[in-house]
């Protein structure tokens, strides 16, 4: 073709040299504008296929300058068909949660236009108050059949088409407001000349750019199209069905926009299939844990951290709780703990510690000291300050829960270094209204059955597993040589403390300093100390959590998100 793009572009009507770009930038431009722009400017646009407002936002994260919301994927996301059983305002509400989940402009499959000439006036309207920055809307009957389905299907009078389009111009918002006309004369096979004559009639109707579809598995349509329509204005294409067309040729072509129509959702909905079939199959989370979208990407994706930042502006301060991590004993794990300590091996690619201090992050807890001892120059944790242990050769923990005393004012939360918890389980302790609350494993009723556990609990009430059974257990005794009859569960090495109760533990901390048995105590010994003068709250849980302690629960713990 002898007419570059850049010619193309300059010689449209709207185009101009401030506009010649290839993605403008939403924060700097109207969103209209932005669309405008891009399908003016000699660079080839490219548009994502969206159809939600998560998909949205992974479009905008992905690069691209612009979203398609497909018609198809918006209607098979409500488990409805693409032939208009999506009303449109249920379109505008999912248009309108896209719309707000980016900045990016949005180009709309508005199908037929929903009706006439009137239906197409209150849509364009609607799709301006909510920022949508153009609409796409075909030459075809209402309601609207699937391009790809069926053969010769009919098309509208070109006179009552031409008449929809002027509606729209005429009631757009914003003079940037885009609407393309989509040419179904290839696609329902009345030829080139139709295609041609249809386009002509459109654009003189004011339509702002034109779709040509085709559904042959080749390109040739779309490249006999281009040669003889003559850049008289953009032109929009769909290569879904000549997808191995390479991009390039559209370029050399002088095609204005590239949509990528429905992928997102065909992908969704391969991996979703294929994470169902295998829950499903394996009665277990194991397999699938390692290959779907974390819960912290979710999180990120919508934005909890600007919630988290509005509400430090607008909500009235309140007393934020701490955290002592004890992390100062070295643990052996043969080559893992060569030159670190057991807290600072690798857990698909964040240390142990990291994730500990992410987790507590993740539920308010934003002061962290972390005790350090082995290895000390090792240990480090964004987000957390660390406290020293140098005797942690010869003293106990809690000697070194004793070097964090300044720590121990306020809300406190207390953990081991060692342990790995699903987040619920320390919302469940901040949440709780005791002064001290320990969370434990009732799973672990005995130490024949597990006999390296040390933290075994004896406590008042058993987990009975009953949802109506809502009494309170609170500590006997926490230790090692109990009995299985004595049992009733297991600590994780997790627990909270109210500023009353982080009061109390700095008491027995003096206690046993005075006694001279803080070197040597460990923490079942304190807690079966605190539980003799203070209620201790015992609150079951049924796992989720685990301590890493040998080469098995390393593997075990980089499935364990």
């Amino acid at each position: 073709m002898e007419t570059s793009s850049a010619a193309r572009a300059a010689s449209h009507p709207f185009f101009t040299a401030a506009n010649a770009v290839a993605h403008p930038s939403p924060r700097t431009t109207s969103r209209f504008s932005a669309l405008r722009q891009q399908m003016l400017s000699p660079a080839l646009c490219l548009l994502m296929e969206a159809h939600s407002g998560i998909s949205a936002k992974i479009v905008e994260e992905a690069g691209f300058g612009g979203i398609w919301a497909s018609g198809l994927s918006i209607s098979a996301s409500l488990g409805l068909r693409d032939s208009n059983e999506a009303s449109w305002t249920q379109v505008l509400d999912v248009l309108e949660y896209m719309s707000d989940a980016t900045t990016l402009p949005i180009l709309v499959d508005g199908d037929t236009g929903y009706g006439n000439f009137n239906n197409v006036r209150r849509l364009v309207k609607k799709l301006c108050e909510r920022q949508i920055a153009g609409v796409c809307i075909e030459d075809k009957l209402f309601p609207k059949t699937n391009s790809f389905i069926g053969e010769a299907q009919p098309l509208a009078d070109v006179d009552e088409f031409c008449g929809r389009i002027k509606a729209g111009k005429d009631s757009q918002l914003d003079d940037d407001f885009t609407l393309v006309a989509r040419v179904e004369a290839l696609i329902s096979g009345r030829g080139m000349e139709e295609a041609l004559r249809r386009a002509e009639a459109y654009h003189a109707a004011g339509a702002d750019a034109i779709l040509i579809h085709s559904k042959q598995n080749t390109a040739n349509e779309i490249f006999e199209f281009m040669e003889r329509w003559g850049n008289r204005a953009p032109v929009v294409i769909v290569p879904t069905m000549y997808y191995a067309t390479p991009t390039e040729l559209f370029r050399q072509a002088g095609i204005s926009t590239v949509i990528w129509a429905n992928h997102l959702m065909r992908a969704s909905i391969a991996s979703m299939r294929e994470t169902a079939r295998r829950i499903h199959d394996d009665q277990s989370l194991v397999e699938v844990e390692g290959r779907v979208a974390s819960v912290k990407d979710i999180f990120r994706l919508v934005g909890n951290q600007e919630l988290e930042d509005a509400e430090r502006r607008y909500l009235p301060d309140k007393a934020k709780a701490r955290a002592v991590v004890l992390a100062a004993a070295s643990g052996d794990l043969g080559e893992l703990t060569r030159d670190k300590p057991k807290c600072m091996i690798d857990i698909r690619g964040e240390t142990l510690l990291q994730r500990l201090v992410g987790v507590l992050n993740g539920s308010g807890v934003r002061e962290v000291a972390v005790v350090r001892g082995d290895r000390k120059d090792a240990v480090f944790a964004k987000g957390a300050t660390m406290v020293d242990n140098d005797r942690f050769a010869e003293t106990g923990e809690v000697y070194s829960l004793a070097q964090a005393r300044a720590t121990l004012e306020g809300e406190t939360v207390l953990a081991y270094g060692d342990v790995l918890f699903r987040s619920f389980i320390l919302e469940s302790l901040m949440g709780s209204s005791a002064d001290i609350v320990l969370a434990v494993d009732a799973r672990s009723h005995s130490g024949a059955e597990k006999p390296r556990v040390r933290d075994l609990v004896s406590a008042d009430h058993a987990y009975s597993g009953d949802y109506l059974d809502d009494a309170h257990a609170h500590l006997f005794r926490m230790d090692a040589a109990l009995s299985p009859n004595q049992t009733t569960g297991e600590w994780m090495g997790l627990a909270r403390f109210s500023a009353l109760g982080a009061q109390w533990l700095r008491e027995e901390l003096d206690v046993l300093e005075a006694e001279g048995g803080l070197e040597t105590a460990d923490m079942p010994a304190l807690f079966t100390r605190l539980a003799a003068k203070h209620p201790v709250r015992v609150k079951y849980f049924s796992g989720h959590w685990m301590d890493v302690d040998t080469l098995t629960d390393v593997a075990d713990a980089r499935n364990f998100t």
